[in-house]
């Protein structure tokens, strides 16, 4: 009796009057959704073939209401209105989804299906395989039959909104939402939607603008269509926001956006790229910025645009050098302050245009860099006693000026004065700033120690604080140390020279000499930092001078035991007080200047050859043109100190008989009107290295550079073992750029040198590999 009661056949008629009210939206009151769960679970649980009869029973059920909402449905002929039906009955149906299983959780049990992850957690629908049935069922009576007519809808209203007409975004939406849902697997759900919706909708955007973007290019040019496909851009990937799917794991967003990207931008590449030279060379950053977010999108679609850029650098900046060359070559100040300039520029329009993207800044930063190497216009040559043939190594002019304009910064000079403290340490570092361009930084810091000896042994600093920040800066900026260490030597070397000096004076005092204590000075520095012993030059001091030397050495040998003092009169100076016809004047001069005006102390009304000044003086005869012309022929003077017969145009025309004699008529000029009193300074920039020692520090640099090249490349070597001939020649300008940059010929004649004296050798297979020997 009770199998009867509890069979499939007994209990169905019941069910299904309740689900047919379920379905159709009908009232289902209380005690009826409470017998539904009763029956459903004594059916499954008493009748034995009961769950899958009921299983069937409900297919067929659903099958019938989808079929009926089918027809409901496709009553509508109009696009919209077919849509609206659609999604009212998806809407119902997706609701009954949730619901409807979950009265036959008992058949699933029963099966053996239930989706439980463990004994206290239940998944989210609580009959899944109820869930497939109506979805199912879904798929093959609606959806089958009607998705291309849903997703042919849905994108003619999108098109419609492309092109400006309102439309119900819901509708597209809706659809969109129906396909996401129309499995209970989320993989099968994208699957669904990106086969179909997705698809749909990416052709359909793709078919809509090749027709478009050809037609606006057409008609309104490069640079209205990229406002214009800019503007399309944006507008497609916030709609694509609204009507595709954005949840995680799902990328339709940016697969809409590389389509758009091929077909407003890629198609269209190499006719946007024709306007970029001339708007870099037009400035028109605006459209440039326009250009670069567009072609950004595009697999290598900014290089072309960061070779344009790099050319333009090249060109503006040469031109623009070229143009005022005869100007900056011979002024220092205007030289920098023109590179200065030019990288402003550049990094302004690299900033306005770019966004400072850091792949336009490298662009950037190597056409500046050719700039600032460039050996065409403003070339130094380092000539050696090695270059055959007479020839030399060209070099750029950079760093020579660098290092000029760093001096008129430091020096008491009226640039100096015109700046505050602040400006001048700002121009400093902007100094350092191009430097980082150089190529050949050991050639500035050749100048650079040459400037701030004069400085030093001249008293010439504007600022002593900045000097030394000057050095800091440099080790900061990553100058080779042991440069950067030679010059934190030589202010150490000017401080105890300065105790010593002092305590010189203080024994002149004592040994009532107070007038010798007075006038005279003494800098003791150290050799190695300094200067090298070829720099020294015999001279015949006055007799004054030659009276004081050895004093100093009775001093220093009482302060230090096994020290040798080399008199360098090269680097030294002093004050004379002539007496003309007209005036009184102080005139600073060169220790070499010295001794030629000495030879007139007891003979004012004398006329001396040039050999007799030779042999009095014992000058070498280059330094003896070289000072006597700086007194006949200075540049700022109206009257010279001397006069010299006969007339010639440079120093070197001086012959041994040529004769100089004494201005007694020498008179300052100031306004048009004659002073009686004044101060001259003759020693302008101090010549502290002869031809001699500029050879050997040009050979010193080259011979250093070989050193540094051998040096790499056994440390390379030695960690790499082996390694092809283009890998090394790019490991070895990285690693050297700091201090030069090395020519493939130097590094090629280096990696010979070592084959040859066993530190590497050619493997036997391919001849471009080096390796190490231990």
């Amino acid at each position: 009796m009770q199998k009867a009661d509890t069979s499939f056949e007994s209990k169905w008629p019941a069910v299904h009057g309740t689900l047919q009210k379920l379905l159709y939206q009908q009232n289902v009151s209380k005690a009826e959704w409470h017998d539904l769960f009763a029956a459903v679970h004594n059916i499954s649980v008493w009748d034995e073939s009961g769950p899958q009869k009921l299983i069937t029973a409900l297919d067929e059920v659903i099958t019938g209401y989808v079929k009926d909402a089918e027809r409901r449905v496709m009553q509508h002929q109009e696009d919209s209105a077919l849509l609206k039906a659609y999604i009212v009955e998806w809407k119902k149906f997706f609701t009954l989804c949730e619901y409807l299983p979950k009265p036959f959780s008992q058949v699933e049990s029963t099966l053996g299906v239930k989706m439980h992850t463990g004994p206290s957690k239940k998944s989210a629908k609580e009959s899944r395989y109820v869930t497939k049935i109506m979805l199912k069922a879904w798929n093959q009576n609606i959806f089958m039959d009607i998705k291309h007519r849903l997703q042919a809808s849905a994108m003619k209203l999108v098109e419609q909104e492309r092109r400006g007409e309102p439309i119900d975004a819901g509708l597209v939406i809706g659809v969109r939402e129906s396909y996401v849902n129309l499995s209970p697997s989320s993989d099968e759900r994208l699957r669904i939607y990106e086969d179909n919706f997705e698809r749909s909708y990416l052709d359909s955007t793709e078919t809509f603008y090749r027709t478009q973007a050809n037609q606006h290019l057409n008609m309104r040019g490069v640079q209205e269509y990229m406002e214009y496909a800019d503007k399309k851009l944006k507008e497609e990937e916030d709609r694509a926001k609204r009507y595709l799917e954005t949840k995680p794991g799902c990328n339709s967003v940016s697969k809409l956006v590389a389509r758009c990207v091929d077909v407003l931008v890629s198609a269209f590449k190499e006719a946007i790229l024709q306007e970029c030279e001339p708007m870099i060379n037009e400035g028109q950053t605006e459209r440039l910025r326009l250009m670069f977010s567009l072609l950004d999108r595009v697999p290598d679609g900014v290089q072309p645009m960061r070779e344009a850029l790099e050319r333009h650098i090249r060109q503006k900046g040469l031109e623009n050098m070229v143009a005022s060359a005869q100007l900056i070559l011979s002024d220092s100040e205007q030289y920098v302050e023109k590179l200065l300039d030019l990288f402003e520029q550049f990094s302004s329009l690299v900033d306005r245009a770019f966004s400072n993207d850091p792949r336009f800044l490298t662009s950037r930063d190597i056409a500046y860099e050719a700039i600032v190497n460039d050996t065409s216009v403003f070339r130094l040559e380092l000539p050696t006693k090695k270059a055959a043939g007479g020839k030399t190594l060209p070099e750029s002019r950079c760093p020579e000026q660098l290092a000029n304009y760093c001096d008129m910064l430091l020096r008491k000079t009226p640039l100096s004065k015109r700046l505050t403290s602040d400006e001048v340490e700002k121009r400093l570092k902007d100094v350092l700033l191009v430097l980082k361009y150089v190529q050949n930084k050991d050639v500035f810091m050749k100048y650079h120690k040459a400037h701030l000896t004069r400085r030093l042994i001249l008293d010439s600093s504007a600022d002593t604080e900045k000097e030394e920040a000057m050095v800091d800066w440099l080790r900061e900026g990553g100058m080779p140390a042991e440069y950067v260490n030679k010059l934190a030597r030589m202010f150490q070397d000017v401080k105890v020279s300065g105790d010593l000096n002092q305590e010189f004076k203080e024994q002149l005092r004592n040994n009532s000499q107070e007038a010798m204590a007075e006038t005279v000075g003494i800098k003791i520095l150290n050799m190695g930092s300094w200067l090298r012993p070829s720099e020294r030059i015999a001279v015949t001091l006055p007799r004054e001078l030659e009276d004081f030397v050895p004093r100093v050495e009775d001093f220093y040998k009482q302060k230090h035991l096994g020290r040798r003092l080399h008199w360098n009169h090269l680097m030294s100076n002093g004050t004379l007080t002539f007496d003309s016809d007209v005036g009184k004047y102080d005139i600073d001069v060169t220790t070499f200047q010295m001794a030629v005006l000495y030879a007139w102390n007891s003979r004012r009304h004398d006329r001396i050859s040039f050999e007799s000044l030779r042999l009095a003086t014992e000058l070498p005869d280059g330094e003896l043109r070289r000072t006597l012309w700086s007194l006949v022929a200075y540049p700022k003077l109206a009257h010279q100190l001397l006069c010299y017969s006969p007339e010639v145009s440079s120093a070197r025309d001086f012959n041994p008989a040529t004769v100089f004699w004494l201005n007694n008529g020498f008179c300052l000029v100031k306004n048009k009107k004659v002073q009686k009193r004044g101060k001259l300074n003759l020693i302008g920039r101090l010549q502290l290295q002869t031809e001699k020692v500029r050879e050997e520090e040009n050979e010193e640099i080259v011979h250093l550079r070989v050193l540094r090249v051998q040096e790499a490349i056994v440390t390379i070597m030695k960690s790499r073992k082996r390694m092809h001939n283009a890998e090394l020649c790019s490991e070895l300008i990285r690693l050297l750029a700091r201090q030069f940059v090395p020519s493939r010929k130097m590094i090629k004649e280096q990696i010979d040198w070592m084959i040859q004296n066993d530190y590497l050798r050619r493997d036997e297979v391919d001849m471009s590999v080096y390796i190490y020997r231990a």
